[in-house]
């Protein structure tokens, strides 16, 4: 950092960066006590604050889907076969199985009908990590061939399940209205731990998109979102949920599923108390002129 800039194109640095510049507005005279009760792809969950799409934890999958579940929130998971996804949901989380774009059609297919046929709540395609971080070449993560989809591979794949759809490490307005006419649910805004150098922050993305999009397609900001105070400026900016994912790894390795669930407890306590002071009755009804950029 010089001159308060970031230089080195670290984009969990702009992340930072960004939400730290947006200040609130006060608006507590005659506010009430809210409700983050908020509902995500048509069910109903105690808060906006859900899980990232994490795959290979040392307590396993189903600790994660645990402490969403103690929660009263939303569970996201990333790579792993049937088989893990079947011990995640035998937790009763709700769960979105987000799928890797593997070369091998069968490994997304297959990961989508057990999905769909062990009762998650919806599945999506993370596109962005297809190809290398220094170059444009298909990447290979854990050992497994990716591919980098097509249009056609998409519009195949929303069509392949009857649940609802999302793509995770759309970044614009132009992906999101892309994905609508798809036939997507929804997006997922992340550039996945800075795979992208120079990526735009996704809580800034988020308000464009809302304006673009409507209020009846699903927006979820993945990215730098640490605490409760976060999340509310990320929903304030449009968006309808946010993952987490790096501050639930050290308290789910110690404390188990209830030391993850803490944090989002502790996480969902700093956003209703954000909302009460800005007059905010529940989160579809966060205000975004409460938020107001500085550049000190």
């Amino acid at each position: 950092m010089a001159n308060g800039r970031p230089l080195s194109g670290d984009s969990e640095a702009i992340n930072r960066r960004f939400l730290d510049h947006l200040l609130v507005e006060g608006r507590i005279v005659g506010a009430a006590h809210p409700t983050a009760e908020t509902t995500l792809l048509g069910h109903r969950f105690d808060t906006p604050i859900m899980t990232a799409a994490l795959s290979h934890l040392k307590s396993g999958m189903p600790a994660l889907a645990e402490a969403a579940r103690l929660a009263g929130a939303a569970c996201s998971i990333g790579m792993g076969d049937c088989a893990e996804l079947e011990a995640v949901l035998q937790t009763g989380a709700k769960v979105i199985k987000i799928v890797k774009p593997y070369a091998d059609e069968e490994a997304i297919l297959s990961r989508l009908l057990c999905a769909e046929r062990n009762g998650a709540i919806a599945v999506g395609m993370d596109v962005e990590h297809s190809v290398n971080v220094t170059d444009d070449r298909d990447s290979l993560v854990a050992g497994f061939q990716m591919k980098l989809p097509t249009l056609d591979d998409l519009k195949r794949w929303v069509r392949a399940t009857g649940l609802p759809f999302l793509v995770k490490g759309a970044l614009s307005v132009r992906d999101a209205l892309t994905c609508r006419d798809l036939g997507c649910a929804g997006v997922i805004l992340s550039h996945h731990n800075g795979l992208m150098r120079w990526a735009a922050p996704p809580a800034m993305i988020a308000r464009e998109i809302r304006r673009q999009v409507g209020e009846d397609f699903t927006v979820i900001v993945d990215g730098g979102i640490l605490d409760g105070f976060d999340a509310f400026k990320a929903l304030a900016l449009g968006a309808n949920a946010v993952s987490v994912g790096r501050p639930l790894m050290e308290p789910l390795e110690k404390g188990g599923p209830v030391g993850a669930a803490a944090v989002i407890h502790a996480m969902t306590g700093e956003l209703r108390a954000m909302m009460v002071r800005t007059g905010s009755p529940d989160v579809r009804h966060i205000d975004p002129e409460v938020l107001h950029p500085i550049d000190w």
